[in-house]
């Protein structure tokens, strides 16, 4: 079993904790390697990140060369001997006049046939974390089929390749969704245990678990803001309406589009019919709700599905509030506009 690693959460070091089936998923990408790139989506803040860097030393730790990039934090990590793919990824984030995300990224890709072909690695794995919100919507189709063109016509032999990357925009899922380019995944917030061993972490000036549960709803990231905010709902969600833009959103809404975002704060689902399909996509594309939830089947998630129901957490069967706090937040717009 793979050391877990260390994450900064809050000002704090902590340890990789939860995610036991989505630990076991990435043992079987080891083992069988990836046939299509596999894109996971989810939440923001849900711990795809964390879970792909466990996954980076789970892989090293199986004998592949690992290229692993954050492009939007400018971090990596090279796993390999091969000094010229380190190199190249150093120049890359090193570079303060010309960086972009975009040259991160696509430097990936080039590394991957580098191993291939001029090295003769027989097992690469490439991880990219927030994928198309670093290189843009528009081009996420591309970038999933140059991966899988690596995968399928290889500058050479291999004996594995893993592709994986992860984004939080829903628009992105519907569009790589059109092909059959990638083997599209979906990640929920941590369990309430793993939430509950996060939670414990934090210093013991704190509200009681179950007002941060019911608040947070087993996002990371969520209780990380709290934390920031001295354990303030009322910021933690100003916040959210101040950087999602939600008093202009809700004002340019019609009177029904009004009514029935009300309705869905109460149950998301209903938004899932078709005169309200149009109110349900700007929604997703603010990152606010995640639509087609797909069967809680736990063989189609990277880790445990969210449960079929739970409307304390805004979670209806095929819409669900990507966080209770995102939920409060819209509707604390509604009020104010």
């Amino acid at each position: 079993m793979a050391s877990r690693v260390k994450l900064r959460f809050a000002g704090l070091e902590v340890e990789f904790a939860d995610r036991d089936r989505g630990i076991r998923h990435v043992y079987e990408l080891a083992e069988k390697g990836t046939r299509f790139p596999v894109v996971v989506f989810g939440p923001e803040g849900c711990g795809k990140t964390a879970w792909l860097r466990q996954a980076t030393e789970i892989l090293k730790e199986n004998n592949f060369d690992v290229i692993y990039v954050d492009p939007l934090r400018k971090e990596y990590a090279a796993y390999t001997d091969v000094k010229e793919v380190v190199d190249r990824i150093s120049d890359v984030v090193a570079d303060v006049t010309g960086y972009s995300p975009v040259k991160l990224v696509d430097v990936v890709l080039l590394l991957g046939n580098i191993l291939i072909k001029r090295w003769r690695r027989k097992r690469v794995a490439l991880l990219v974390d927030e994928v198309f919100q670093s290189i843009g919507i528009e081009r996420a189709e591309i970038y999933t089929k140059m991966l899988l063109n690596l995968i399928e016509h290889p500058p050479g032999d291999y004996e594995k390749i893993v592709a994986v990357v992860t984004t939080s925009e829903g628009v992105s899922r519907g569009r790589i969704s059109r092909h059959l380019w990638a083997d599209v995944r979906p990640m929920w917030n941590i369990s309430r245990k793993g939430f509950e061993e996060l939670y414990e972490e934090l210093p013991s000036s704190k509200p009681s678990f179950e007002d941060v549960w019911r608040l947070a709803g087993g996002n990371p990231r969520v209780l990380e803001l709290l934390h920031q905010l001295s354990w303030s709902a009322e910021k933690a969600v100003e916040k959210i309406v101040e950087v999602k833009k939600l008093k202009a959103f809700v004002a340019l809404l019609s009177a029904d589009e009004r009514t029935w975002l009300c309705e869905a704060i109460e149950n998301p689902d209903t938004l899932f019919t078709r005169e309200r399909m149009q109110l349900l996509n700007k929604l997703v594309e603010l990152n606010l709700v995640v639509d087609d939830v797909p069967s809680r089947d736990p063989d189609l998630w990277v880790d445990e599905p969210p449960p079929e129901k739970d409307p304390e957490l805004g979670i209806g069967r095929y819409v669900a509030w990507q966080t209770p706090l995102h939920r409060e937040a819209v509707k604390k717009a509604l009020q104010k506009v």
